[in-house]
């Protein structure tokens, strides 16, 4: 389906880094841009690699606040905590140079969706992206600056009149809802673990957006345990039909991978290969919906050598139109690198070996908890889109 693919990329986007011990440990991206160079991804030809430069002040403007981006620059410069905006606390912690690693991430997705909306790329993938708790005026969930939330503010400044944005992370994308609560011009939507039992404590059906917004806002609170029936049946059931309906000019999705079963900080039972086929669903409703406009960030992915590297390698291979066989071995001198790099010896192949297949959502057979999490949430905004939330 690819025309074409473009990537931002520089070695210094591994400088944002919260430091030894901090779950977000940036030799994932590393280790994922690696794995994608040693399978030839990143040199095919529908491929282009783009430079990137940081955002300035006036780009994170559109969604933080002017004292929230000094209070990051101050930060990173005298190292000292600010609490009130969540700069210095276990999460966020205090690194040298804060300001400006983060916002070269921003400027990262920017070089993204500035390919994709000036026609350069068809698609655009920034796998160091995706830092979706971050809000107005403060840090918070590993995230400084909101990436995805300041790359859509921009589309909707050039005149872009409808954004579709899908978060499949583990957790809420509570920071990209709250920036455009109020906006009916684009519709969030995110499939999460349920804030019951995970961080942020938020992203629960009734959240559909402010006032003269209603229904902008979608939330799929999954029950822990769920794993790739139920997810994947959830994304089917709800992006679907609710992106059809919207008809967005651009879809904007967030991939964090921390869905998966082995990742440290979540308790989603979702496989490599069940993520695979969420990257290929969303790239074909991009060109379904979207005339192919799709711009994707990685996000949060805690098992760093198992998980990460892989999911993201097929996100990048998917939307480069030639995806990979999660069967296909992962390189020899892949695997001898990430032995070096971290101590841990890399999986084998590309999959977990998993089928990746789902029961179709229905109204009169939904009973288990993840049917239950999905009927909720139809409920609550089908019916702002002319949806009946009882048929399939």
């Amino acid at each position: 389906m690819s025309r074409s693919l473009g990537v931002p990329w520089d070695d210094a986007l591994i400088g944002y880094d919260f430091g030894p011990g901090h779950p977000l440990a940036p030799v994932r991206v590393e280790l994922t841009i690696a794995l994608a160079r040693a399978l030839g991804v990143l040199d095919l030809p529908t491929v282009e690699l783009l430079g990137v430069t940081p955002a300035t002040d006036a780009e994170l403007g559109l969604v933080h606040t002017p004292d929230y981006i000094a209070a990051v620059r101050r930060a990173g410069d005298t190292l000292g905590a600010d609490l009130a905006h969540g700069l210095g606390t276990p999460d966020d912690p205090i690194f040298a140079g804060m300001h400006d690693a983060s916002a070269l991430v921003a400027g990262a997705t920017l070089t993204a969706v500035r390919a994709v909306h000036a026609g350069r790329h068809e698609h655009a993938v920034n796998v160091a992206g995706g830092l979706h708790h971050a809000m107005a005026a403060s840090a918070s969930g590993f995230c400084i600056y909101n990436d995805p939330a300041i790359a859509i503010a921009w589309l909707l400044d050039q005149g872009v009149e409808r954004v579709a944005y899908v978060d499949i992370d583990v957790h809420h994308g509570d920071g990209v809802q709250a920036a455009f609560w109020d906006d009916p011009r684009v519709l969030t939507i995110s499939v999460h673990e349920s804030g019951r039992t995970l961080f942020p404590g938020t992203g629960f059906p009734h959240e559909t957006g402010g006032p003269g917004a209603q229904g902008s806002a979608v939330n799929v609170a999954l029950p822990a345990g769920t794993g790739d029936d139920g997810w994947l049946r959830a994304l089917h059931a709800v992006v679907v039909p609710l992106v059809r309906a919207f008809s967005p000019a651009y879809l904007f999705s967030q991939h964090g991978c921390d869905s998966h079963a082995l990742d440290p900080l979540a308790n989603l039972l979702v496989s490599v290969d069940g993520q695979r086929t969420a990257h290929a669903l969303l790239h074909g409703l991009a060109h379904e919906v979207c005339d192919g406009r799709w711009v994707a960030t990685g996000g949060g992915g805690y098992e760093l050598v198992r998980v990460v590297p892989r999911t993201w390698t097929h996100l990048l291979a998917e939307a480069a139109g030639s995806p990979l066989d999660p069967e296909g071995e992962t390189p020899q001198d892949w695997r001898d690198f990430v032995l070096q790099r971290t101590g841990s010896h890399a999986p084998l192949r590309m999959g977990d070996g998993r089928p990746a297949t789902f029961r179709s959502w229905t109204a009169g057979t939904a009973t288990d908890p993840a049917d239950t999490a999905i009927r909720t949430t139809r409920e609550a905004v089908f019916a702002s889109y002319g949806l009946d939330p009882a048929v399939a």
